[in-house]
């Protein structure tokens, strides 16, 4: 019993708040080296893996419910199609990012790969996080 506590309280206080931090350090510099949004996703989703793995699958479902997490997917999948959208609006084709700011084309990219890897970010934990709960959730058929 001592070496579950040991376990939880070195991964739950340790490991899981910099597994997050370096997940978003991944995502925000991704527009400046390698890295982005799905990285990102797939780092985040590992770190609520293990917290599941640790806490139990209930505990976990209670931290993110199901319904928080499918709404995620359609939210990042949102912001990712509705930034190519607004540069439609704007003049140019779908996801050419120059649309955005006409007098500085550098920061309508910066904000255009911004947006979509933040999009995609989201939309990659959510499914991850989705796929985690359908897989763990299942009984084995005897």
């Amino acid at each position: 019993m001592r070496r579950i506590q040991i376990l939880r309280v070195v991964a739950a206080k340790l490991l899981i708040p910099f597994i997050l931090l370096f997940a978003l350090y991944v995502q925000f510099h991704g527009d400046f080296g390698p890295g982005g949004g799905f990285q990102a996703g797939v780092i985040f989703a590992a770190a609520f893996v293990l917290f599941a793995l640790i806490f139990g699958l209930d505990r976990a479902r209670r931290v993110a419910p199901p319904v928080v997490v499918d709404s995620l997917v359609a939210v990042g999948l949102l912001l990712y199609a509705g930034t190519g959208v607004v540069t439609l609006f704007l003049g140019g084709n779908f996801l050419d990012y120059d649309a955005l700011n006409h007098h500085h084309p550098v920061h309508g990219q910066h904000w255009g790969i911004f947006a979509v890897e933040l999009g995609v970010g989201i939309t990659v934990a959510a499914g991850m996080i989705t796929l985690y709960f359908s897989f763990a959730g299942r009984r084995r058929d005897s």
